[in-house]
């Protein structure tokens, strides 16, 4: 079984984010983890949250 790690899943899709492409967590540390991060770089995101996940979506100035 192949393991990931949690910070290498954030990174792969904030990169998604900063390339201008949407990107999906199921996880609800994975979401608080994206959002302290979004924070962090001074991102503008949409987050679109449901009971199954959230998708991010970037928001051109």
């Amino acid at each position: 079984m192949f393991i990931m790690s949690r910070s290498l899943i954030v990174k792969e899709k904030l990169d998604r984010l900063t390339n201008g492409y949407n990107a999906y967590a199921e996880s609800d540390e994975i979401i608080q983890m994206m959002k302290r991060e979004i924070s962090k770089l001074d991102f503008t995101v949409v987050c679109d949250e449901s009971e199954h996940g959230c998708w991010f979506i970037p928001q051109r100035p």
